[in-house]
């Protein structure tokens, strides 16, 4: 599915990120940049040691911000980790901390000069953010984001589970 947000386009797809062509991908990274399990041990395993490495080299990322890699063995040329929050309901901030992963990764993107990005959907997984309340901030944020910046062309969500992908076509059905 498909979605013209100015001269940007906005895509889900069901796959792998780690698979993905665009320029960058973004990791759904834990504090220490060290690799772990869902998307960010997939990352690591597939890019190869060389990105521990350099993740070794970071000190770390803060929940809500962006840091940017090379991809090594990936086929895009850059990892863009970020940490978005575990949920917690009575949590108040736990929303803003989602938007802000998504908005630090496109500002990382941009600092770059990049023009396509893949995202997985962040904190769903062990972090227990619900999918489709995840996905509303996921999609209206990254939406909000390619109207003001259009000179990131494409931004790619990629959905690992069928779950995932249809329950961020529902929303984004209502968005559009």
């Amino acid at each position: 599915m498909k979605l013209k947000i100015g001269s940007s386009t906005l895509e889900l797809v069901q796959g792998d990120v780690t698979r993905q062509d665009t320029d960058a991908i973004v990791n759904a990274a834990n504090k220490t940049l060290l690799g772990g399990g869902g998307v960010d041990g997939a990352i690591h395993r597939a890019a190869g040691p060389e990105l521990l490495a350099e993740c070794r080299t970071l000190g770390g990322c803060e929940t809500g911000d962006a840091v940017i890699t090379r991809g090594y063995n990936l086929k895009a040329r850059y990892v863009i980790h970020t940490v978005g929050p575990v949920y917690r309901r009575s949590g108040p901030s736990v929303q803003h901390l989602l938007e802000s992963a998504y908005r630090r990764s496109l500002e990382v993107a941009l600092a770059k000069e990049i023009r396509s990005v893949s995202f997985p959907s962040i904190s769903t997984g062990a972090y227990g953010y619900p999918l489709e309340d995840a996905a509303t901030v996921a999609l209206s944020t990254v939406s909000d984001f390619l109207r003001a910046h259009p000179e990131i062309e494409l931004v790619r969500f990629v959905l690992f589970s069928s779950e995932a992908f249809h329950t961020f076509e529902d929303v984004l059905d209502k968005l559009a």
